[in-house]
C-alpha cells in the first residue's frame, strides 16, 4: 500500500467518522459502507492489506489506549469473569466454528477449519463499550466487556499462530499446544510489565509532558514487537503495559495527564475508521477472488452466513453455560475447602472475596456484544496463501469472505441492535452518576479538611521561614477558595437532601440556579475570547501573548467541565 493511498484513506474514512459522530450513526457501519460504495466506482485501484501494518502499527496503540482506561482494581475484582471470557470463548468459539466449516467446505483440513474459527474468534469491545458507557450500563459489566477485548485478542491470535503451523505440517501435541499458550502468556506480561515499570519510572523523573507524551507514543510499538521477538505474546505485552501506566499516570504531572487523554481519543478515531474502511475497500476483491474459485459464490456466501450465526449464537451458549456452572463448581469447592480450613487455627481468618455477580439481564447484554472488528481483520490477512514451508493454505479466499462476513454481519446484527437489548432489558445503573457523584464531593471535603489541618502543621515552619506576615497573607490567599468550596459542599448536601422531599417542581427550581450561573459564567469567557482574537485580529496583542491568556481561559472551562462542584450544577 502507497503512502499516498494511505493518506487518502485516513483522510477519508475521519470526514465519514465525522460525519457519523455529528449524526449520531454507527461509524463503523458508515465507513464500511461508503469504502464498499468507493471500491466499485471505475479507476479506484484494489487495495492491498499488509497484515504487517495492521498488527504492528494499528493493533498496539489501540489496545495501549484502551488499557490507560481500563480501571486496574476493577479488571483484578472481575478477573475470573474476563478471563473466562477472553480466553474460554475464544477457544470454545474457534473449534464449534471449525468444526462447522470442516463440514461444511468440502476441501477444508481440521486445522485450516480451526484456523478460521480462530480468525472470527475474539470480539471487539470498541463499539460496545461506547454503546454501554452512552447508555449507563453497569460498571461491573462494562468492565467485563474492557477485560474481555483486552485478552481475547492475545487468544485469538496465538490459536492462529498454532494452527497455521500445524496447517504448514508442523506435528505438535496438546502439551506443545499449552507450552505456546504460556510462553505467549508469560513473555507477554514480563515484557509489558517491565517496559511499563520503566516507562512510569522515565515519566516521573522527566518533568517535560511532551517528552512524557512521545514516550508514550512508542511504549505500545516497543512493547509488541519486543514481546513477538522473544515468542510471547505481543497484545499481552501492550495491555501489560498500559494497565501499569494507567494505574500509575495520577503519580505523574498534571500537564502529561491534560495532554495523553486527548490525543489518544483522536488516535483511536483516525485508526479504527482506517480500519473499517479497509475492510470496505477489499470486500469486492474478496467477493471477486470466491467467485471465481471452484466453490462459487453462492455456496461460499452460504457457508459464510452459516459461521456468522454460529458465531452469534455460541457467545450466549457460553456466557450462560460458563457463568453458572462455574458458580456451582465454585461453591462446591469453597464449601470444602473452607470447612477444612476452620480445622486450621492459622487459616480460620481468611476471608474469600467473591466474583462480582451477574444477574441474566446482564448475561444477556454480555452475550450479545459480540461483535467482530480489528483483530479479525488482521488475524485473516496475516493469513499466506502458501506456508512457510511451502503448504499451500486450503480454502484462503473462503476464510477472507467468512471473516469480513462475520465482521460485517455483526456490526449489523449485533451493533445496530444492541441500545435496544439494554433498554429493553433494562440494564442501565441509573444512580451510578449520583454515587460518582456524591463520591467525588465526599472526597473533596475530605481533602479539603485535611489539607486546612496540614496548613495548621506547617505554619510555624513556613513563619521561621518567610515571617509572619508574609505566611499569614499566603495562609489566607491559598485557603481562602478551600474553605468556601467546603462551605458550598456542605449546603449542597443539605440541597441534595432537600431534593430528594420537594417535588419535581421545586427541585428543578433549585438546581435551575446553579445551571444558570455555569451558564453566565461560559458566556462570560465566550466574551473574553472574542475580545482576544479582536485584539489580536486587530494588531494590537502578540500571538503569543494571546495564546498564554487563551490557554488560562481554557484552563478556567476545563476546570467548570471536571470540578465537582460543576458537576453538581449539570
Amino acid at each position: 500500500m502507497e503512502l499516498a493511498e494511505v493518506l487518502i484513506i485516513l483522510s477519508g474514512s475521519l470526514l465519514v467518522t465525522g460525519f457519523a459522530r455529528w449524526k449520531g450513526l454507527p461509524a463503523p457501519l458508515l465507513t464500511v459502507a461508503v469504502a464498499l460504495a468507493v471500491s466499485f466506482i471505475p479507476g479506484v485501484p484494489d487495495v492491498e492489506i499488509d497484515s504487517e501494518v495492521i498488527l504492528t502499527v494499528v493493533l498496539p496503540p489501540l489496545l495501549y489506549s484502551a488499557s490507560l482506561d481500563v480501571s486496574l482494581l476493577n479488571f483484578r475484582e472481575s478477573r475470573v469473569q474476563i478471563q473466562r471470557l477472553g480466553i474460554g470463548a475464544v477457544v470454545v468459539t474457534a473449534f464449534v466454528v471449525g468444526a462447522v466449516a470442516y463440514v461444511l467446505i468440502p476441501d477444508m483440513t481440521w486445522p485450516a477449519a480451526v484456523l478460521v474459527g480462530a480468525v472470527v474468534a475474539p470480539p471487539d469491545a470498541v463499539s460496545a463499550a461506547a454503546i454501554g458507557r452512552k447508555l449507563g450500563l453497569p460498571r461491573k459489566v462494562m468492565t467485563v466487556l474492557s477485560g474481555e477485548s483486552l485478552i481475547n485478542d492475545a487468544a485469538s491470535l496465538t490459536l492462529v499462530k498454532v494452527f497455521l503451523a500445524i496447517v504448514g505440517g508442523a506435528t505438535l501435541t496438546v502439551w506443545q499446544d499449552l507450552g505456546i499458550f504460556g510462553l505467549a502468556i508469560g513473555v507477554g506480561v514480563a515484557v509489558g510489565l517491565v517496559l511499563g515499570v520503566v516507562a512510569h519510572r522515565v515519566r516521573m523523573k522527566v518533568d517535560d509532558p511532551v517528552v512524557e507524551n512521545v514516550l508514550g507514543l512508542l511504549l505500545p510499538f516497543v512493547a509488541y514487537i519486543t514481546a513477538e521477538e522473544l515468542s510471547g505474546s505481543g497484545v499481552l505485552a501492550v495491555v501489560a503495559a498500559g494497565l501499569y501506566v494507567g494505574f500509575n499516570s495520577p503519580r505523574t504531572g498534571y500537564a502529561t495527564r491534560l495532554q495523553e487523554r486527548p490525543f489518544w481519543a483522536a488516535a483511536d478515531v483516525l485508526l479504527e475508521g482506517f480500519v473499517f474502511a479497509l475492510i470496505g475497500l477489499q470486500l469486492r476483491t474478496v467477493v471477486q477472488e470466491v467467485a471465481e474459485s471452484d466453490r462459487g459464490l453462492a455456496q461460499s456466501v452460504g457457508v459464510a452466513f452459516v459461521v456468522l450465526a454460529v458465531v452469534v449464537l455460541v457467545r450466549p451458549a457460553f456466557v450462560f453455560a460458563s457463568y453458572y456452572a462455574a458458580r456451582v463448581l465454585r461453591y462446591l469447592l469453597l464449601s470444602r475447602l473452607l470447612r477444612g480450613m476452620r480445622r486450621v487455627p492459622a487459616l480460620r481468618r481468611v476471608r474469600y472475596h467473591p466474583q462480582p455477580r451477574l444477574d441474566w439481564r446482564q448475561l444477556s447484554v454480555i452475550s450479545w456484544t459480540g461483535m467482530r472488528g480489528v483483530v479479525t481483520l488482521a488475524a485473516v490477512v496475516s493469513i499466506p496463501a502458501v506456508t512457510d514451508s511451502g503448504v499451500p493454505v486450503p480454502a484462503r479466499d473462503t476464510m477472507f469472505l467468512i471473516a469480513f462476513v462475520v465482521t460485517v454481519g455483526t456490526l449489523l446484527l449485533q451493533g445496530l441492535t444492541l441500545p435496544v437489548v439494554i433498554r429493553w432489558l433494562g440494564v442501565q445503573d441509573a444512580g451510578q452518576r449520583d454515587r460518582d457523584l456524591a463520591a467525588q464531593l465526599a472526597l473533596v471535603a475530605t481533602s479539603t479538611r485535611e489539607t486546612l489541618e496540614y496548613v495548621e502543621a506547617r505554619r510555624p515552619a513556613w513563619t521561621a521561614q518567610y515571617g509572619p506576615e508574609l505566611t499569614e497573607r499566603a495562609i489566607q490567599a491559598a485557603t481562602t477558595r478551600l474553605v468556601r468550596e467546603n462551605e458550598v459542599l456542605q449546603r449542597r448536601a443539605v440541597s441534595d437532601a432537600e431534593d430528594r422531599d420537594d417535588t419535581g417542581a421545586e427541585r428543578d427550581r433549585r438546581r435551575a440556579v446553579p445551571r444558570a450561573i455555569g451558564q453566565v459564567r461560559r458566556e462570560l469567557l465566550d466574551k473574553r475570547r472574542e475580545v482576544v482574537l479582536r485584539e489580536r485580529d486587530a494588531g494590537a496583542l502578540d500571538e503569543e501573548v494571546m495564546r498564554q491568556v487563551l490557554m488560562g481561559l481554557d484552563a478556567e472551562e476545563l476546570a467548570m467541565d471536571t470540578n465537582a462542584l460543576s458537576s453538581t450544577r449539570s
